[in-house]
């Protein structure tokens, strides 16, 4: 049987999302391919705080006569979506994913024949990126950068055959091994993005999803809901850039760029 795997419909409303999901069956039929009844399945984000926005009743997707079974999250392209917004999912399912490339290397990873400095060689490019990989596209706050650094610091200890009872500070166990702190490349990894984003023309896709929806979106009560914009503009202070840096893309790199 041929598939197609991947797809996202997506749509203000309910009947929106139906017809979408009938002309995308259609689509695919008629081209040899089937959209598979069981699987299919749909998450209501529910992005705004306004009141009222998250009690409204929307009922049920209809597929072929069927239900469409709701989830609370959706897996895409190695990422977890929560129809809240948040990222504790996503940064969960990252260090668990993290690990499991950490331990399958264990055996010559945390032996005493490897040296330090080639180990830490090794967590850079095979391991740091599983760990990191979508991290730029997060509006991450304090707790979600703490795990991280945790789970990382975790493996570095341990390939390094430390543990806390040694009582090593951090730096210490980084400078052995030379690798950066998880929260500068995860820095660094965000504003490359940006750089990249604001470069583009104003007319490309990736532009237009700056401010797409927001003029429908309700202010609720409450702190606002920390979002991708507000971490960049943080972390240039932190750094003291500005966005007319951004069209020099060597300059841009270079003031950016963290060692290790």
């Amino acid at each position: 049987m041929m598939f197609a795997d991947n797809i996202v419909l997506i749509d203000e409303t309910k009947e929106g999302v139906e017809r979408k999901l009938k002309l995308w069956r259609h689509t695919l039929e008629i081209r040899g391919f089937r959209l598979s009844r069981s699987k299919t399945e749909y998450l209501r984000c529910l992005l705004s705080n306004a009141a009222g926005s998250r009690s409204t009743k929307v009922g049920s997707i209809i597929f072929d006569g069927n239900v469409v079974e709701g989830s609370t999250f959706f897996r895409y392209l190695r990422s977890i979506i929560q129809k809240d917004g948040e990222l504790d999912g996503d940064v969960a399912h990252k260090i668990k994913a993290g690990w499991l490339k950490w331990k399958s290397v264990t055996e010559f990873f945390c032996g005493k024949d490897m040296r330090n400095r080639l180990k830490g060689k090794f967590y850079r490019t095979a391991i740091r990126p599983v760990l990191l990989y979508g991290s730029e596209c997060w509006a991450v706050k304090h707790c979600h950068i703490q795990k991280m650094s945790v789970a990382g610091m975790r493996m570095l200890r341990w390939m390094c055959g430390h543990t806390r009872k040694y009582r090593l500070r951090n730096e210490f166990i980084r400078e052995k091994v030379k690798v950066a702190p998880i929260e500068d490349k995860m820095m660094e990894n965000r504003l490359k993005l940006f750089g990249h984003v604001r470069r583009r023309p104003m007319d490309a896709p990736v532009r237009r999803l700056e401010t797409w929806g927001t003029e429908k979106v309700a202010r609720g009560k409450g702190r606002p809901k920390l979002t991708w914009l507000r971490v960049i503009e943080h972390d240039m202070r932190l750094l003291g850039l500005n966005e007319e840096m951004v069209t020099e893309r060597a300059q841009w790199r270079e003031m950016i760029h963290v060692d290790f």
